[in-house]
């Protein structure tokens, strides 16, 4: 098997530019040309208490240079399977949606308008944030887009209506979802503890056709059983915040929640997701590099992307 290496650049995670797994850099989004379109949503002006996620795209893109050494693909010996073979799948990185410091609404436009881009071009879009907020901006995108499912995993439940004005942050972003026509559903994964949401929004959420499982709950019912109460069939929107993992694996975000997800219990979940119907877009929000000592959960976040990407592309294409 051919390798890149056979072009006499080694090409190793420390060398070269930081895009997203180090696959190409599409500056003109009118020539977007890829299965998977990457986009930086450097947006935290939703942040109630702890700021720094602007900062998660630049932290996450230089962590998955870490996994960009796989010129021929990432075989899992578990699966028996190799994922992200260069010939098979295509990804690019079209940088960062233009951010206006204390503008929320330009922000979000301008990140919608990224997605907007993504999709047009046929490619999966995948937006790293960014705190949660950045979640409107990427389902208003897809208005006009057949209706989809919405899958959170999360510690928080994001579903507060209004809070001091506030409609468009960090808190609101599921409650904003569930009000679009083309979403016909949410599942919530991994809701615990004490929450940003008052026993007011667990009902509107239920209400309004949201089911909300927390990681006791999960880990209770198991894998199987988690992923049937999920419509069968379906596109999914998946959105993940990093606080959903246990802030022993994952401290560096602002609002960390103890009682979380492991690495491969949400792996797993994404993986028969992928299998159970199609998902079209995804977002990963709330990685806050000022936090993150080590730099463990921008690398959590990374190494996760990119085995998703794998699982997504390779179920899409079998």
């Amino acid at each position: 098997m051919k390798h890149g290496y056979d072009n006499g650049r080694l090409n190793l995670p420390f060398v070269g530019i930081c895009t997203f797994g180090k696959y190409p850099y599409v500056e003109d989004w009118d020539t977007i040309d890829a299965d998977v379109a990457v986009m930086g949503a450097p947006f935290d002006g939703g942040t109630q208490w702890r700021t720094g996620a602007r900062m998660g795209p630049r932290a996450i893109r230089e962590a998955s240079t870490l996994f960009s050494f796989g010129h021929a693909g990432a075989y899992d010996h578990e699966d028996d399977i190799t994922y992200l073979e260069p010939h098979r799948v295509s990804i690019v990185d079209i940088g960062d949606a233009d951010i206006v410091h204390t503008d929320t609404a330009q922000s979000h436009r301008n990140i919608e308008y990224g997605v907007r881009k993504m999709l047009a071009a046929g490619a999966l879009p995948v937006v790293i944030g960014g705190d949660h907020s950045v979640n409107i901006p990427c389902i208003n995108a897809f208005d006009g887009e057949e209706p989809f499912h919405l899958v959170q995993i999360d510690a928080h439940l994001d579903f507060v209506d209004e809070r001091h004005g506030v409609r468009n942050g960090h808190g609101n972003a599921m409650r904003r979802a569930a009000e679009k026509p083309w979403v016909s559903g949410l599942t919530q994964i991994g809701i615990r503890n004490v929450s940003s949401t008052v026993k007011d929004g667990y009902d509107a959420a239920r209400g309004m056709g949201s089911d909300i499982i927390s990681v006791r709950q999960a880990r209770k019912m198991g894998g199987e059983a988690l992923v049937a109460r999920i419509p069968e069939g379906e596109r999914y929107y998946l959105s993940i915040d990093i606080d959903a993992f246990d802030p022993s694996i994952a401290p560096g975000t602002g609002t960390p929640s103890h009682g979380g997800f492991l690495y491969y219990e949400v792996l797993e979940l994404i993986d028969a997701l992928s299998q159970r119907g199609e998902i079209v877009g995804l977002d990963l929000v709330e990685v806050s590099p000022d936090h993150d000592p080590a730099g463990v959960t921008s690398i959590l976040a990374a190494q996760l992307l990119m085995n998703v990407l794998g699982r997504v592309l390779h179920h899409r294409d079998g």
